[in-house]
């Protein structure tokens, strides 16, 4: 009788909470801003279907054809689709920030920053990848493991048919960069998927979908552990136009990383000695990706910072640091050793170079090559590249080392945001997600307002790229240059509207 009245107890608990979460995404819906993102991402979704991005795989190559859509005016018309709603995505997310005197400021303060991260990412769920062609990568690597071959010696090219297809012809015939259990992962889900080469690009999205619940759920409560305004936090962090469509639509794998990094350092806060079993997450979330190994260093000084420079102190931080990276790198090799695929990838860390991006020392480096190519010095032109990359990667490891006897003695959250932003902009390639290593932790270091705007800045040039990315593609600067325009006046217009309302509260608070 007793176990009959507890499961009724807990049927009626599930009820409960399933009527309030819908509630509180009904609520979400209702205001104005959300439903602006919502149609932004349903028009990228509509928009990706475009001829020039679909890969020439694609099964959706013959229904194009059958329906004559393969042509220049539905490229126009995908490409204004895709940057008229990445528009309308940047301005519903200046439009909710959470901050200010506005009237409804107080209601995107308390709306469930969750429900708005469903609403505007389930669109995404039905769209082939967004502005990257990675995911069908991840596919072709997990297509190659299920046929005995080592994707960190071959790569998709060496086995032809419709998984290589897809991928974009710079990454057919390269290893893979990726971390052993992400490789695994893309390979289970290539069996899951019957072996279908598109099934098998947009299931990547379920490791993704998995790492951005995580930053979802967790971001806010650290924002609590450290007394920051939650809000600011959830809006800056989960509601993020590149997370949402980097992460949610790219499918990219960093997602998984990076919520993995942020359990780690949640589960240090709330348990104790849990950075142990957060340096062994960590090691997990490194078999994804790399960079991750860096959050080791940082976890015992989250449990204990380092106040003192005194020599037993520092032993013992630098005793617990090794304890970290130690356990880390024992789980990431364990990992290794269990999926077969060893440490492979170290042949490999090179390969994201292999195309120009937006990297501040690439584009410093191919700007001096140019420059020495008018000037007839060839030999010049040809090493100012790799010098510039250089010199970008010492620049970050300074960096990285300063902060480190710096910064995370007593501020590790400050020491891994800006770190991993080091990283970032500091390697040879820069992709708008990989800006979200540090700037998902960014918000819970306080920053001053200038460094929020910088941030918010950052955000909306990542993402300009990618939409003229998208246009050149199609055939279309000037659509895309059109758009950048339009994206630089509504990011104008929203910033000096938030600073008015940062004015009038800062008036009304003062004696």
């Amino acid at each position: 009788m007793s176990a009959a009245t507890d499961v009724g107890r807990s049927a009626g608990w599930l009820r409960r909470q399933a009527a309030a979460r819908w509630d509180q995404l009904i609520s979400a819906w209702r205001i104005a801003p959300v439903r602006r993102g919502f149609v932004g991402t349903v028009l990228i979704t509509i928009g990706s279907f475009t001829p020039a991005y679909l890969p020439q795989a694609s099964p959706f190559w013959p229904l194009m054809r059958w329906a004559h859509l393969d042509n220049p005016v539905f490229k126009v018309l995908g490409t204004l689709l895709v940057l008229g709603g990445v528009g309308l995505l940047v301005s519903a997310w200046f439009r909710l920030r959470p901050w200010g005197d506005d009237r409804d400021v107080e209601l995107y303060r308390h709306v469930r920053h969750w429900a708005v991260l469903l609403i505007w990412g389930a669109p995404f769920l039905l769209a082939p990848p967004i502005f990257s062609h990675d995911a069908y990568s991840y596919a072709a690597q997990g297509w190659l493991i299920h046929n005995d071959i080592n994707p960190y010696e071959q790569g998709p090219g060496v086995l032809p048919g419709g998984f290589a297809d897809q991928v974009a012809w710079v990454w057919r015939f390269t290893p893979a960069p990726y971390g052993p259990l992400a490789l695994q992962l893309n390979h289970l889900l290539v069996d899951l998927s019957g072996f279908d080469p598109y099934i098998s690009a947009l299931m990547m999205r379920i490791p993704a979908i998995i790492g951005v619940a995580l930053i979802g759920i967790l971001l806010p409560r650290l924002a609590l552990l450290y007394r920051v305004d939650p809000a600011r936090v959830a809006w800056f962090g989960t509601l993020n136009p590149v997370l949402v469509i980097d992460f949610i639509g790219g499918a990219h794998n960093d997602s998984l990383m990076m919520g993995l990094v942020v359990l780690a350092i949640w589960i240090t806060r709330v348990v104790g000695w849990g950075w142990v079993l957060g340096a062994a997450l960590v090691g997990v979330a490194a078999a994804i990706k790399q960079p991750a190994l860096l959050t080791a260093y940082a976890l015992p000084l989250i449990h204990r910072p380092w106040r003192k420079l005194e020599i037993g102190d520092t032993l013992d931080v630098i005793a617990r640091a090794m304890a970290s990276l130690g356990l880390a790198i024992v789980t990431f090799s364990l990992i290794s050793w269990w999926t077969g695929l060893g440490f492979g990838w170290l042949n490999a860390v090179n390969v994201p170079g292999l195309v120009v991006t937006v990297s501040p020392f690439t584009v410093i480096g191919q700007a001096l090559s140019f420059l020495f190519e008018l000037l007839g010095w060839t030999s010049g032109a040809e090493l100012a590249v790799r010098i510039s990359r250089s010199i970008g990667l010492i620049l970050a490891a300074g960096t990285v080392a300063v902060l480190a006897v710096t910064v995370a003695r007593r501020k590790p959250i400050n020491f891994l945001a800006y770190s991993y932003l080091a990283v970032a902009f500091g390697a040879p390639a820069l992709h708008s997600w990989y800006v979200l290593w540090g700037g998902l932790l960014l918000p819970l270091t306080k920053p001053s307002e200038r460094t929020i705007r910088v941030a918010v800045w950052t955000t909306v040039v990542l993402l300009s790229y990618a939409a003229v990315n998208l246009a050149v593609r199609n055939g279309f600067l000037s659509l895309g240059v059109a758009a950048i325009g339009l994206y630089y006046w509504l990011s104008h217009t929203e910033d000096r509207r938030a600073r008015r309302r940062l004015r009038r509260q800062s008036t009304k608070e003062r004696p």
